[in-house]
């Protein structure tokens, strides 16, 4: 799922390809995408762009007449800018929106139909799709500290959930937490003062440091390869490979569709973690130490 860097990195590419130019056309192919009824898609088209912005992980295009379309990429949901009048693509394609001056395709590959498009009028209305996440990017370490506070969750679930802090996902979780040195498996409520302001300051040097790479690396192209794995990150996606801290091999944790990356000599003073899909089966044969599970891999 693309997450703030990645959104920050669309926004910077559709300002000045759409900001003051007209929607002249919407096309909708698929059935799925688009979840609201009133007011219909087709008055927005017509109307100037007159900004586009970020509502957690979602991007919103405000247009004249306080309309609003609100984009949810989820998963596989992704933008590409094309020539005007680019056609949908037959399998993945969802929507265009044609400018003057190029096409923005919606496409999401897959088959699970989890990218949506509303289209809302007014302010109030647009408030209802903000999830009400700590945006930490502009929030104090108290303010950090107090949303952590309200929530008893382990930390891997209260950084990526959208209600309590803005625009984090799974990827970037990963990152964040082993910057931190902290176990994804860690609740909130057993951080120590030192720990909570080690974790925000990660969090914001994380999020900074790759929203300014993903610029430097995109330039004025328009970013075609949004991806969650990219090169450069410590653990998220290196399952068994070095930690560029320490050398010892990134472990992982699989659960429903998701995996938690980190590297227990960084994070977990060398303790692994259960993979609770295994764990139930393994019962005690699951290994407790780096020691044991590189003994069983080799």
């Amino acid at each position: 799922m693309p997450e703030l860097p990645d959104i920050a990195l669309y926004l910077d590419a559709l300002r000045p390809r759409v900001v003051g130019q007209p929607l002249a056309g919407l096309r909708i192919t698929s059935p799925f995408v688009l979840r609201s009824a009133a007011p219909p898609a087709s008055e927005l088209v017509g109307r100037v762009v007159t900004g586009v912005r970020r509502l957690g992980k979602r991007i919103v295009f405000a247009l004249d007449g306080a309309y609003f379309a609100v984009l949810h990429l989820m998963i596989a949901g992704r933008l590409h800018w094309k020539p005007a009048g680019a056609p949908i693509p037959r399998r993945a394609g969802l929507a265009a929106f044609d400018f003057p001056n190029g096409t923005l395709l919606l496409t999401e590959a897959g088959t699970k139909h989890r990218a949506s498009l509303h289209v809302v009028r007014g302010e109030r209305a647009l408030a209802a799709h903000d999830p009400g996440g700590l945006d930490v990017l502009a929030a104090t370490l108290e303010q950090f500290r107090g949303v952590l506070a309200g929530a008893s969750h382990t930390l891997k679930r209260a950084l990526t959930d959208p209600r309590l802090l803005d625009g984090i996902g799974n990827a970037y979780s990963d990152e964040i937490l082993h910057a931190a040195r902290l176990s994804p498996l860690r609740l909130t409520s057993q951080l120590t003062p030192v720990e909570g302001e080690r974790l925000f300051q990660a969090v914001r040097d994380t999020l900074v440091t790759w929203m300014e790479r993903l610029r430097a690396e995109t330039g004025d192209a328009f970013p075609e390869r949004v991806t969650a794995f990219r090169d450069g990150m410590a653990v998220h996606g290196r399952f068994r490979k070095p930690c560029p801290v320490c050398g010892s091999p990134v472990q992982r944790i699989r659960y429903a569709e998701n995996e938690v990356n980190y590297c227990a000599t960084c994070q977990t003073g060398g303790r692994l973690l259960a993979d609770r899909s295994l764990s139930r089966l393994l019962k005690q044969d699951w290994p407790r130490s780096l020691e044991e599970w590189e003994e069983r891999i080799h």
